[in-house]
């Protein structure tokens, strides 16, 4: 049995949902030749309500006060994982942040996610990578998902991998290429109607389970052009202000019926990306695992058996895997692959900020 040295690694993760900032510190090995993981630590931490308003609204900044919430986000993330570090006695070699996303365009070849690297290195001490996203963007990919990388690296034993955050994404093995893409927003519309009510989000889809489907409501939905679209593809926030809620807006439903029948187009969505594949088992993690009707919904449609593993790996896999994203890139070795974005070639992506005292910064 060959195994190579352990290397410990925070993974940081801010998603579209504005939940808060997950954070997990893993340690990485390969045992003949197969990369394992143990989780050491992890963490949520909710964001206040004036962090998700300064959030939600930074899309509309301008190009100064976007530089300084990414210098001010990217001390709290660097503050943040410093009481980690202390409170759990780590010795991480390397920080792998995702940041978070303020708008994502790759048809214009833009998108951004804040969060200063610099600024995490210098505060933790420690080497930093993060801007994941922009070489493979401006090699005309997608920049997203990411993820599918580490499900094939880490979780390659099931056959789909299914993640339902702000937005759901699958990947999958299709003749030994990797292929992945956005099916259709998720937690960041349900998220949105239950604020309606004065709810962070709907717990266990209970709003949903008392509303009802509405078949009109849910047509306008599926008949939306992305959906028409063939993998690579992906979804942001601006697509769903412009094509989703204002449709939801429009509608005289109740927002138990809204509920339920967005529930409903997930779990087609879901079904019908997944429906060509060979039957197994496909893994469940994300925020929207935790949403009991969504998942019966999801269990109704699909032909793959659904599999939810521990609520750790529900929360933390994201933040598990854009650690491990982030070792690859200090290993120099593929990270990004063109097969699930569309880019021109594989990447090995990241901007490294190395720990005060070393060099300053290893770009792309």
């Amino acid at each position: 049995m060959i195994k190579e040295e352990t290397t410990t690694v925070i993974g940081l993760m801010s998603g579209t949902s504005l939940d808060g900032l997950d954070m997990v510190c893993c340690n990485f090995s390969t045992e003949n030749g197969r990369w394992r993981y143990q989780v050491k630590a992890a963490k949520e931490l909710p964001y206040t309500a004036e962090q998700r308003e300064v959030l939600s609204k930074a899309f509309f900044f301008n190009e100064r006060k976007i530089m300084l919430l990414d210098d001010a986000f990217g001390q709290f993330l660097g503050n943040s994982v410093v009481d980690f570090i202390l409170e759990n006695e780590l010795t991480p070699a390397i920080i792998a942040s995702h940041g978070h996303t303020i708008f994502h365009q790759p048809e214009n070849k833009k998108t951004l996610q804040i969060g200063s690297g610099k600024r995490i290195a210098d505060l933790t001490k420690t080497t930093t990578i993060n801007n994941f996203r922009q070489l493979d963007v401006l090699k005309g990919g997608q920049g997203a998902p990411l993820v599918p990388i580490g499900d094939l690296l880490l979780f390659g034993n099931y056959e789909v991998c299914l993640n339902i955050g702000g937005i759901c994404n699958i990947s999958y093995q299709s003749n030994e290429e990797r292929l992945a893409c956005d099916v259709a927003p998720a937690n960041m519309v349900l998220n949105a109607l239950a604020a309606k009510t004065g709810l962070p989000y709907d717990q266990d889809g209970r709003l949903a389970s008392g509303g009802k489907v509405d078949p009109i409501l849910l047509s306008q939905l599926n008949q939306l052009d992305y959906y028409a679209l063939n993998p690579p593809k992906s979804l942001a926030r601006e697509w769903v202000e412009s094509r989703i809620m204002p449709i939801l807006e429009n509608s005289d439903l109740t927002l138990n019926d809204q509920l339920a029948t967005f529930c409903e187009h997930i779990a087609l969505q879901i079904a019908l990306s997944t429906k060509h594949l060979k039957q197994g088992k496909m893994l469940v993690t994300g925020g929207g695992a935790f949403n009991t009707y969504l998942i019966n919904r999801i269990r109704e449609y699909s032909i793959h058996r659904i599999v939810i593993p521990d609520p750790e790996t529900v929360r933390m896999k994201e933040a598990i895997v854009f650690a491990f994203i982030g070792l690859l890139r200090w290993r120099n070795e593929i990270n990004c692959l063109k097969s699930v974005t569309g880019a021109a070639s594989d990447s090995s992506t990241g901007d490294i900020y190395l720990a005060p005292g070393q060099e300053s910064i290893l770009k792309n």
